[in-house]
């Protein structure tokens, strides 16, 4: 009954493949010359664009600067 319990994990099916789908709809964030910003906000769009870059840049097929 134990040999019976453990074959049953032992198939070997396809493997599974995570998608990272968040470079498809996350974009970087853009500023127009009239917007105001606090510093604060300036650096969280900052550290939200780098992160985008890092990331996407490999999936989207980007250049880095």
């Amino acid at each position: 009954m134990t040999c019976l319990l453990l074959t049953a994990c032992a198939s070997r099916g396809p493997g599974i493949e995570v998608v990272d789908a968040g470079c498809w709809w996350v974009e970087p964030i853009y500023v127009s010359k009239d917007d105001q910003l606090t510093d604060e906000t300036a650096k969280q769009i900052l550290a939200h664009n780098e992160t985008w870059l890092r990331r996407c840049s490999s999936v989207l097929k980007i250049t880095p600067n």
